[in-house]
Order: structure tokens, then sequence, then C-alpha cells
């Protein structure tokens, strides 16, 4: 049965409240207040950003409130530092991005937090309506002639310090749903992901030259990669993730030239998943170039996969469209990778594949208690190029390490 306004109304004034009642003493900056509306088609950007700007200067723990109802958002940059490390933005509603596509041309990005400490993003659905872009990027694929904009990330934490995002529900974002870019101390909790499985670079979460991030309990169904971990990336602890349909949790690709010296990704835990009819399980892939790098102390453990094509995957000669890379040998060392207790079913008859450079060998691969079928119950494949390691306890297809 469909709530009554007033029961809209109620349940705001009651959100409100406890947030006052759990905040010792917190001010409270409510949206609504100071102008936004609820109807999905009111241009609401100034009085977010007001709302915030009042926020941020407060000298005690802030919440900004925006209470239940439809908000169109444009691209909007919530800016610190603040006043207080203890401000949060508490969403009960639905924020809704502009239609059609283009009207995030100058930044790529949809909502941004920039340059906070201390803050905590909760609850709310973002819905990116990211559809019509998607429609523009199919018909490009078919038609080289047409010009279709990148688009907008939704959510971006960007140079920021333990930050939380608890809660939060992102759908049909046009480009990446959550993004974690130079920043330290971030954690995502109880997110999820929803967007079509032919979306184009939708990513679930994107983390990209960060340190000490953790993602847990996130629940994610998209065109693109669950989780991608870019270069530059240290520290970070990923557990109990579903994923499905998507193309699985990767790292990478690195080695494309992305103006850093060194391209690095270290010490990476990725704990308790699932994997449903994804294109990939866990992969890191390398471009076929000579940009230098190294993937280092990487644990992979626990993970059941349902009809994955590739369940594990190293490939160091990605090279789409053959363009600047055919030939090459990856310049990016990968070691001390481990898999633990990886079980399921492949698509495909090559359930593992570690296909490596040939200038820099892949070493100190382990796989421990892995147990990958075909389709089921026949028996899959293994397949090993330019790489060193050793098994532990059953390994089921045979091990070609």
């Amino acid at each position: 049965m469909a709530m009554t306004k007033p029961m809209l109304s109620l349940l705001a004034h009651l959100h409100a409240a406890l947030l006052l009642l759990s905040g010792a003493g917190a001010a409270v900056y409510d949206v609504t207040r100071y102008g936004a509306r609820p109807d999905g088609v009111t241009d609401s950007t100034l009085s977010f950003l007001r709302a915030w700007a009042d926020a941020c200067r407060s000298p005690r723990q802030a919440t900004v409130l925006v209470p239940l109802g439809m908000f169109l958002l444009g691209s909007a940059t919530f800016t610190g530092p603040c006043a207080t490390h203890a401000v949060t933005f508490s969403i009960a509603g639905t924020l809704v991005a502009p239609t059609g596509y283009g009207w995030d041309a100058t930044t790529g990005r949809w909502i941004t937090f920039e340059s906070v400490e201390g803050l905590t993003v909760s609850g709310g659905i973002l819905d990116g309506r990211g559809s019509s872009l998607w429609s523009c990027k199919r018909q490009q694929q078919q038609q080289p002639h047409v010009h279709c904009p990148t688009g907008a990330s939704s959510l971006t934490i960007s140079n920021s310090r333990d930050v939380v995002v608890d809660g939060t529900r992102s759908t049909n974002s046009e480009l990446f749903h959550m993004v974690v870019l130079q920043s330290h101390g971030v954690t995502l909790q109880q997110v999820s992901v929803d967007a079509p499985e032919d979306s184009p670079n939708t990513d679930g979460i994107h983390i990209h030259m960060s340190s000490n991030v953790a993602v847990s309990n996130a629940d994610i169904r998209t065109g693109d990669d669950c989780v991608s971990i870019g270069p530059g990336n240290s520290n970070l602890w990923i557990e109990r993730v579903s994923c499905g349909p998507g193309h699985g949790i990767s790292i990478g690709s690195l080695g494309q030239q992305q103006g850093m010296a060194v391209e690095a990704v270290r010490n990476v835990t990725v704990k308790t998943t699932w994997f449903t009819g994804t294109t990939n399980g866990f992969r890191i892939k390398t471009w076929g170039t000579s940009k230098r790098g190294l993937v280092s102390g990487i644990t992979f453990v626990d993970s059941t996969m349902i009809g994955v094509h590739n369940p594990i995957i190293i490939d160091q000669n990605y090279c789409p469209g053959k363009k600047s890379c055919p030939d090459q040998s990856s310049g990016i060392k990968i070691s001390q990778v481990r898999y633990v207790d990886i079980r399921g079913w492949s698509m495909t008859p090559v359930a593992v594949t570690f296909n490596c450079s040939r200038s820099n060998p892949c070493s100190g691969i382990s796989l421990q208690n892995v147990r990958l079928m075909y389709e089921g119950m026949r028996l899959a494949k293994s397949s090993c190029r330019n790489v060193k390691g050793r098994t532990a306890g059953l390994v089921v297809p045979p091990s070609c390490l």
C-alpha cells in the first residue's frame, strides 16, 4: 500500500528527530529549509551546496539532512576542510541526476566530496539516470562518427581522510558508481550497486591512488568490474562482496601510462566473495607495454564462483583493439599472489589462466585448496605462461605451476 504524504512527512520528521537525539547536540541542516524540493523536478543543487556550506562551517558536530522524497541534483562538489571532523551527510530520500547526458562535461563527476575529513555519508539512493548515455555508446560502437561524452561517476570521495559511506545504494550511473580517489582511511559498508549487464564502463567501486581502504558487505550488479583497483593503491581490505552480473574483481589495468613513474598495487586482501554469471572472478590485468610497475602481496581467499567465464586470471598481454601495444612485453612485475579456498564452476574449459610477461615473469603465485570444475562436474584445465609458483592441498583443475 502506498504511503500518504502526511505519513511520509511524519517519517521525515522522525528521521530528523532521531538524528538530533543520536547526535548529542549536533546541528542539523535540512536541505528543504534551504529551498530544496522533493519533487524530482526542481533543481536543488544550490540548496544542497548552501546547506553543506553551513554544516561545514559549524564548530560542532553537524548533519546535512536529505529527507524522504526525490531531489533533482546537478553536478555538485561538497568541499572541505570543515571546521569539525564530524559531519554527516544523511540521505533518507533519492537523489536523481539530470535527464539526458552531457550536463557533466566539465568534471566527469556527479556528486563529489573533496578534501574532507571524518565525513559519514549515510543511506539514500543515487539514481544516475545513465540509460540515455549507454544507448549513445552502444550506437557509437556501430557508428563510430557518433559522439558521446564519457559520462559522470555518481559518487566520488577525493583527497579525503577517514570517510565512511554506509548503506548507500547507487543505481544506473552513467560511469563508475562509487570512486575513492587519492584518499586514506575510507570505508564503504553495506553499499549496493545496480545497473544492467550491458551498461558500459559502469564499475561498481573504483579505487585509485588510495590507501587503507575497506569495502565490506557490498552487493554489486553492473556492466563492468564490480570492484576495480587501479594503480597507486596499498593496504586494501575487501570482504563479503556479492558480484554478478559484472566483470568480477580486477586489479588493473596497469601500464596504461597514467602519469606515475611506477604503477604499483600492494597489500590487497579480498575475502569471502560470491560471483554469479560474471565475466571474470579474480583478475589481474596489465597492458602489454614497457611501463614499469608492480603488483605484490595479494590474497584472494574464500570465494564461491557459479558460472564464471574466467574464475582465476592473470593477463599481462591486455591490449584492446591491438593498438599501441601489440607484441610488447609488460613491464609490470607480479609477485606474491595467493589464491586460497576457491570453489565453484567455470563456464569455459580453462578455469585458471596465468598469462604473464615474458620479460617480467610472475613469481610467488600460490594455489591452495582450489576446486573449480567446468560446467558443473566436468574437469577444467589450467593454462600457464611465464609463471613460477606452488600449490598446497587439493587443487582442481590440475595445476600447471
